[in-house]
């Protein structure tokens, strides 16, 4: 065994049964040395030293101590970060990748080089054990990928890990009495405007958090989604009817350049403040339904589809890249469903 610890903020300690081959073994590390006073070896705090102790004493099992993980575990998260700025991942995805890859480093309490694919098994096994989500776990195996991969492109390691099979959940749709009652429980223009925008236009909570007053298209009632998901720009439809409380708020507000601005007039509104306007206008309007200001997205399409839009318009209008993701409103239309006769109805 080699058990590895903080020493000093340079040093690392490193003990382990005295042999000839294992003094000749830390030799070969580049900066070690032998502290007299405490009777140890010591070798540079860096990720060099520690990839060359571990190909070194490749047959031991190395054990990190007194907190030392940690440390080792932020070193490697700031190479993941930085990939993923490099490379334009969004917020949201950087924020859920170095999550992930964190947790799985400190679940394994090994370096990196130690790593293998039973490792990545046994963690993946572990979160379905604590019933996560399919879409939790793929997205776990997309962000260990992206380490694996495309930061530290492992030469001998083949990250072939197969993907859960997904919950075909339907997704929770309003009616339109519903969407109306939440709208008419809100009293403050700008809380109204929000939520009547989001469910207008189909949009994104962060989407609409983001909008500037020169996203809005005026002559040909669009709005111009700017950066979305999967970094596309894309247009979608401006209601006539929001379009007079739009100018309203205009009018009493007067933003600068945020369409919804913050208490901070130079930042924009956050994702979080307009949940919270949702969930307390749901809450107000005394629905029993579960639902997110997401749902309000999904009622959008949803309603699109009963009143004989195109599915490929839908799609457009939603920013969805695969067809299939929109298709799922065909299964939670009540037009089409409930035009079908149950075959009792033909019997009695």
């Amino acid at each position: 065994m080699v058990f590895v610890k903080n020493y000093s903020e340079l040093l690392l300690s490193v003990k382990f049964s005295y042999s000839i081959e294992n003094i000749e073994k830390i030799k070969k590390v580049n900066g070690r040395k032998w502290v007299q006073s405490d009777k140890i070896w010591c070798i540079p705090n860096n990720n060099n030293s520690i990839k060359k102790l571990v190909s070194l004493f490749d047959k031991d099992k190395i054990v990190f101590c007194d907190g030392f993980m940690e440390d080792y575990v932020e070193s490697m998260i700031c190479a993941v970060k930085n990939e993923l700025r490099l490379r334009n991942y969004s917020p949201k995805t950087q924020k859920a990748y170095l999550a992930h890859i964190k947790r799985f480093l400190l679940y394994c309490s090994k370096s990196f080089e130690n790593i293998a694919k039973d490792d990545i098994q046994r963690y993946l096994l572990k979160q379905i054990d604590e019933e996560k989500s399919s879409v939790y776990v793929d997205q776990t195996i997309s962000a260990l990928r992206f380490l694996f991969v495309d930061v530290y492109k492992s030469p001998d390691f083949e990250f072939d890990i197969s993907r859960p099979k997904r919950e075909q959940k339907l997704s929770r749709v309003l009616n339109k009495d519903e969407v109306f009652r939440i709208i008419e429980s809100i009293d403050n223009l700008k809380h109204r405007t929000i939520i009547m925008l989001i469910y207008s236009s189909g949009l994104r909570v962060s989407e609409a958090a983001r909008l500037k007053i020169e996203d809005i298209d005026y002559i040909r009632n669009m709005i111009h989604i700017r950066n979305a998901k999967g970094k596309k720009d894309r247009y979608t439809v401006l209601s006539k009817r929001l379009l007079e409380v739009l100018k309203l708020y205009l009018e009493v507000h007067k933003p600068e350049n945020w369409l919804f601005q913050g208490q901070n007039r130079e930042c924009h509104i956050t994702e979080r403040t307009i949940q919270k306007i949702f969930e307390e206008a749901v809450s107000k309007s005394g629905i029993k339904k579960k639902a997110t200001v997401h749902t309000l997205r999904h009622s959008f399409a949803t309603h699109l589809l009963e009143s004989g839009t195109d599915l490929r318009y839908i799609q457009e209008l939603l920013g969805h890249e695969n067809s299939a993701t929109t298709e799922i409103y065909t299964h939670v239309s009540e037009k089409c469903i409930g035009r079908i006769k149950s075959p009792l109805d033909e019997i009695l």
